[in-house]
């Protein structure tokens, strides 16, 4: 039986049972066809790879098969991962001491070669195996002892991935903490607030600019909870079906910095939904952005706000122009991370359990969403943080189309009018004027009530309510535009943001302290 190649931009491939055992003479064998001494280079031709050998390392299918290239991403993974289960072997007394030596040392001198160096092979895994073959001799074949590529793969890309995730909540926690100084800036900044792109109620810019900030504060919630999931080991799965090694697993985990053990063998190996959840939150975070993106555009397009000449660009024919490229490109982002899920999903929806295939494909969706969001998270939160507002035109527009109706409703209905009986009047104001005053109003209320408006209400108050500032000042519940609340809000969200610092530092340190106890622990035998 062959081996089946990597995902994750690797061609995951699995190795049979008989094929895992360092005493397996087909792996003697296929050591012995390098033919190249221990203190040879890495040779950029060498015949095949140690895992398909000569019979299924030709014909015109092997480019297609390869992801070699593609694996760069994985490259460190991938080391990482081979020195974790060589020391547990060597821990175990599955492989001698000696023998986990010299292919620790050989780990090195391939990461110092870097990844273009390695040798000619179907994927990353299967080119630094033959490299340290090349190196080491037939012993260093023992390095897939008590292992598939299955598991090794899988076990790479969740290494990798983490890292992704932990970058994107480093950058999105940045891009809340610009996003907050805005809204501080501009908490009592009227603007007009919309529905359908209509003039609907004034607010202020901080209290607009807050509302992406809880919306990037969950995506920051989202892709913590990835990669949490992400943060487990499959090593020790193998194919699928486990290994008769006395292996220990959550030593491996140790190393590698895994919180936790996946608990099912076929599970380890074959599960990807780790992935497409943290695909899913990159596509969710893309969409927020493109959604403050799509605001910026129209209100630069109205005047309301003027990007930076750094977030913004001109006509190569018409120099009077000045474009919000940018965060056009920001917008289509969100397509590409889209894109990233519903292939991801076409992928994995119809795939029997363990390994197939098809998972080759997999893990470069994951790729696609960290390389398109991560980057627009910075440009659209530069983009907002260095705009200006124009305060003036804003605040004369923050009233416009009779935005401030719902409040004089509002006032009608606190006087004891049934609120939708306060509806109607308004709206009849509405009907007659497009700026109604307190005529139209009164005139209103002698149509529909029969009475003056000044039964209900004294005028100033009326007058008060179709007022943008006191419309906006007298919304002070839980949430609301007026400055007091949006002190609470910034205050609140100022709060969260520590956390998931806390939270992102934490994370960062315990990856930290892996790495470093894993080069002590490799220091030891080379």
């Amino acid at each position: 039986m062959s081996e089946e190649p990597t995902d994750g931009g690797s061609n995951e491939a699995n190795t049979d049972s008989e094929e895992q055992g360092s005493s397996n003479p087909r792996s003697q064998a296929r050591g012995d066809t390098v033919g190249a001494s221990s203190d040879e280079p890495p040779v950029a031709d060498a015949p095949g790879d140690v895992v398909r050998r000569d019979r299924f390392s030709g014909g015109p299918a092997r480019g297609f098969l390869s992801s070699l290239a593609a694996d760069e991403r994985i490259f460190a993974a991938d080391l990482a991962v081979d020195r974790a289960h060589v020391v547990m072997l060597a821990e175990q007394g599955i492989v001698d001491a000696d023998d986990a030596g010299a292919i620790l040392a050989a780990l090195d001198e391939i990461e110092d070669a870097g990844h273009g160096a390695l040798p000619d092979g179907e994927d990353v895994h299967a080119a630094i195996e033959t490299a340290v073959i090349e190196r080491v001799g037939p012993e260093g074949g023992r390095m897939h002892t008590a292992r598939s590529r299955n598991d090794e793969v899988a076990a790479c890309i969740r290494y990798r991935l983490r890292e992704d995730l932990l970058d994107a909540v480093e950058t999105v926690v940045g891009a809340r903490e610009q996003l907050l100084d805005a809204a501080d800036e501009y908490a009592e900044t009227l603007m007009p607030g919309f529905t359908h792109l209509q003039y609907a109620q004034p607010t202020t810019v901080g209290h607009y600019l807050l509302s992406y900030e809880r919306a990037l504060a969950r995506d920051t919630e989202r892709l913590l909870g990835a990669y949490a999931r992400t943060n487990r080991s499959p090593l020790g799965g193998a194919a699928f079906a486990g290994t008769p090694f006395d292996i220990d697993r959550e030593r491996t985990a140790e190393l590698l910095g895994f919180d936790s053990v996946l608990g099912n063998s076929m599970d380890a190996a074959s599960a990807r939904d780790f992935l497409l959840e943290a695909t899913t939150a990159f596509a969710n975070l893309a969409t927020t952005l493109s959604g403050l993106s799509e605001d910026i555009v129209i209100f630069a397009n109205d005047g309301y706000v003027d990007l930076s000449d750094d977030y913004a660009s001109t006509s190569s024919i018409m120099p009077q122009k000045k474009n919000p490229d940018t965060l056009e490109l920001v917008r289509a982002r969100a397509g590409d991370a889209h894109s990233a899920v519903s292939g991801l999903l076409t992928t994995l929806k119809g795939l029997p359990r363990a390994y197939n295939r098809d998972l080759q494909r997999a893990g470069q969706y994951g790729w696609e969403s960290v390389d398109a969001v991560i980057e627009a998270t910075e440009v659209a939160a530069g983009a907002v943080a260095t705009a200006e507002w124009n305060e003036d035109l804003l605040a004369a527009e923050a009233g416009a189309g009779f935005s401030t109706a719902t409040g004089v409703a509002d006032l009608l209905a606190m006087a004891g009018l049934p609120f939708r009986t306060a509806h109607e009047l308004v709206a009849v104001a509405a009907e007659r004027s497009a700026d109604p005053d307190y005529e139209t109003l009164d005139a209103a209320a002698r149509e529909v009530l029969d009475e003056s408006l000044s039964a209900l209400v004294d005028r100033e108050a009326v007058e008060d309510a179709l007022d943008p500032a006191a419309s906006v000042a007298s919304r002070d519940s839980a949430g609301g535009p007026a400055p007091d609340a949006v002190a609470d809000q910034l205050d609140a969200a100022r709060a969260d943001l520590a956390t998931d610092r806390e939270r992102l530092v934490d994370e960062r340190n315990a990856l930290a302290d892996a790495e470093k106890r894993l080069r002590e622990e490799v220091a030891g035998y080379v």
